[in-house]
């Protein structure tokens, strides 16, 4: 038998419930919905979690498109699920927990007598700390992006070689290899000896349904690879990204790309420029090194020195 939360599950079988993780301002539980796919043999334990921002609803799309399609009787081990971590951000549709304007994915590995988001936090964590692979779906929040996976620990990290092998096996088709920030998930399960990669499917609003289905493949290449799942699933070769260009805007206005995303560019190539309400063009930003137009806002309208996108540098085939 295997349980998280309320659910719990004996061989061969699926069960659904309730993680507590805390009090609302009225006193009421506050419950994370959970899932426990336990296999019919024996195996390793995947935890799988999504919605750690609450606007980033792709990986929920993946957690609501691949648990049904897992046949408990032909797995070996276990599947642990937390569909919605950030409970607060999500109904609210916003990426912080309001309760306390923390961003869950930086809490970890968080704190059983801390803030609201340090408890959910603690609460995951210890759930992934006893896994033998963490997924942490997430999305480029609500801009544009490439569908990739996020290696965080740091290429000097003991368990940098299976956490790169676990983000190729997924199998997006881009990696970015940078160590990220403290209180990432991420960065934290690999302290405890569990490879963990963090899938940023795509960026959305709402869910992307290509996003979504990348994620569902990559979900199942993990399951197959590792044993969970019969079956054989050779990585393919990916494309890889060491660091980030990140590209403001200069002078306010309306921005038109000129590069698409995905695209490979060079240094001096014309990334965006900046117009007036009437047309006028006010300014032309070019890439400062070569590399792949990697993320973008959403909106056109900006303020000077908004955020407008990101070029992955130090490309390489890995």
């Amino acid at each position: 038998m295997r349980s998280l939360g309320t659910a719990s599950a004996a061989p061969g079988n699926v069960d659904t419930g309730e993680l507590e993780v805390g009090r609302g301002r009225d006193g009421s539980k506050i419950t994370l919905p959970v899932a426990v796919i336990n296999g019919r043999q024996d195996g390793q334990t995947l935890y799988m979690q999504a919605v750690s921002d609450g606007d980033e609803l792709n990986g929920l799309g993946v957690i609501r498109r691949a648990v049904p399609q897992i046949d408990p009787t032909e797995l070996s081990g276990t599947i642990l699920v937390v569909a919605i971590t950030n409970y607060f951000a999500f109904q609210v549709n916003e990426h912080r927990n309001p309760v306390d304007n923390t961003k869950l994915n930086r809490a970890y590995p968080g704190n059983a007598d801390g803030t609201s988001t340090e408890r959910i936090a603690r609460a995951t964590f210890d759930i992934a700390s006893e896994a033998d692979l963490v997924l942490d779906l997430h999305q480029g929040s609500t801009s544009r992006m490439i569908e990739e996976v996020r290696v965080r620990c740091g290429r000097r990290h003991s368990l940098h070689a299976e956490c790169l092998e676990l983000a190729k096996v997924f199998g997006c088709g881009y990696i970015l290899d940078q160590k990220g920030p403290g209180g990432q998930l991420a960065r934290a399960a690999p302290d405890e000896g569990v490879p963990t990669v963090d899938p940023e499917l795509g960026g959305s609003v709402g869910l992307d349904p290509d996003s979504v289905e990348a994620g569902v493949e990559g979900v199942f290449n993990v399951l197959e690879y590792y044993g969970f799942l019969p079956g054989r699933v050779q990585p393919r070769a990916q494309t890889r990204s060491t660091g980030f260009e990140q590209y403001g805007a200069p002078t306010g206005g309306l921005v038109d790309f000129e590069a698409e995303l995905g695209q490979r560019v060079s240094s001096g190539t014309t990334l965006f420029s900046i117009t007036d309400m009437f047309g006028e063009r006010q300014a032309t930003v070019t890439a400062d090194s070569d590399g792949i137009l990697w993320r973008t806002r959403r909106l056109p309208q900006v303020a000077s020195g908004e955020y407008i996108c990101s070029v992955g540098i130090d490309i390489d085939t890995h």
